[in-house]
């Protein structure tokens, strides 16, 4: 296939391939026939000369011999040339197809998928560096479908999380503007954790993307987690109210040093102890610590309201809630434990969470030791 370009019109891949075998085989076929002419008639003579030095008497029919073997020689050498060719230029016109075959098909397949088409996938191919190249193709696009399917459900979570809001803060200043209520500094209070919910959302998403995107910054260092464990004891204590559960810490006064990053480490207890005050309201919340081979693992443990067995499988997601109304109303987003998922993944931990409705939750993440 021809093709043109700016600078003029460059042969296709096929005619490259076609023309490049023909002139191998031209080039083959020129230099039998050349060393051939040049060296057989000698070689030949030479064995005339032995066959002679051996008593055999050929001098009258030397000059014949000679030109039967040259004329030989030459009717051998044209057809041996035609089949030859013929042979090879078809096989050479075969191959070229066939690989070109698979790069039509390759070319056929990144259209559609390019044209939003995403499930679509090369062929196996019996060629074993165009399967290679297929198979890491179909890779890339599995990797590009999930982050398609990512991206739309992101979308569609986020146009349902801020609806709600929206739909408040529009409802509100509605209702100010017909003269249906009056402005009260309780309206403007409501308007306000109305927006300040709308902001932490908006943070949550963009943390989230840059976790998910693997762009957010991870600072590991050998750290000592007991004097962190000991200041959100004693800030999340005072926020708990006399009536409500007891927060308790269960861990060693010295412990091991481990890989982490400080700051999202914090990130992610304050977000598992944050859940579990918002969700306990009588009992205990405890932190727990200990040591398993190569690991260090801490565990936040309450007495809430517990999650069903059913629903565990999602309490990773995004934008999954237990109780819808209840973290509407005390103002949760439905993402920060995707974050802290993401977050222990990129320190190079696990998190794991265990739950019995009306019994309480157990989350536990594992960090490696230093």
């Amino acid at each position: 296939m021809w093709r043109e370009y700016p600078g003029g019109i460059a042969m296709g891949l096929r005619e490259r391939l076609f023309f490049s075998h023909l002139v191998v085989m031209i080039v083959g076929v020129a230099s039998l026939v050349s060393i051939s002419k040049i060296s057989s008639p000698r070689l030949f003579v030479l064995h005339l000369e032995r066959l002679e030095s051996e008593g055999f008497n050929l001098i009258d029919v030397r000059t014949k011999l000679v030109t039967g073997f040259e004329f030989a020689w030459q009717r051998s050498t044209i057809w041996s040339v035609l089949v030859g060719s013929t042979a090879a230029g078809g096989l050479s016109y075969w191959v070229s197809r066939r690989i070109m075959q698979r790069l039509t098909e390759m070319e056929q397949i990144t259209q559609k998928f390019a044209a939003g088409q995403m499930d679509a996938r090369l062929p196996v191919s019996d060629i074993p560096e165009l399967n290679a190249l297929g198979a890491s193709f179909n890779r890339m696009a599995a990797s590009l479908e999930g982050v398609e399917a990512r991206r739309r459900e992101v979308i569609g979570d986020m146009t349902h999380e801020l609806r709600t809001p929206l739909t408040v803060v529009r409802g509100y200043l509605e209702e100010l503007a017909d003269g249906e209520i009056e402005a009260s500094p309780e309206i403007y209070r409501r308007l306000a954790k109305e927006t300040r919910r709308l902001e932490r959302l908006v943070n949550d998403l963009q943390e989230l993307s840059k976790a998910e995107a693997g762009y957010l910054p991870i600072n590991i260092q050998r750290v000592n987690l007991y004097p962190l464990l000991e200041s959100l004891v004693e800030k999340f204590t005072d926020q708990l109210l006399e009536d409500g559960p007891v927060l308790l810490l269960q861990c060693p006064s010295v412990l091991p040093p481990v890989l982490a990053d400080i700051d999202r480490t914090e990130q992610v207890l304050v977000n598992l102890l944050g859940n579990a005050v918002r969700y306990t309201n009588e009992g205990s919340i405890t932190i727990a610590v200990g040591i398993d081979v190569s690991q260090l693992w801490i565990a936040v443990s309450d007495t809430g309201i517990g999650i069903a067995p059913e629903n565990l499988p999602h309490v990773f997601e995004r934008f999954w809630r237990a109780d819808q109304s209840r973290d509407r109303h005390s103002g949760g987003t439905g993402i920060g434990l995707t974050i802290s998922r993401r977050l222990i993944e990129l320190q190079g931990g696990q998190i794991q969470v265990e739950s019995e409705l009306g019994v309480g939750s157990t989350f536990r993440f594992f960090l490696p030791l230093a």
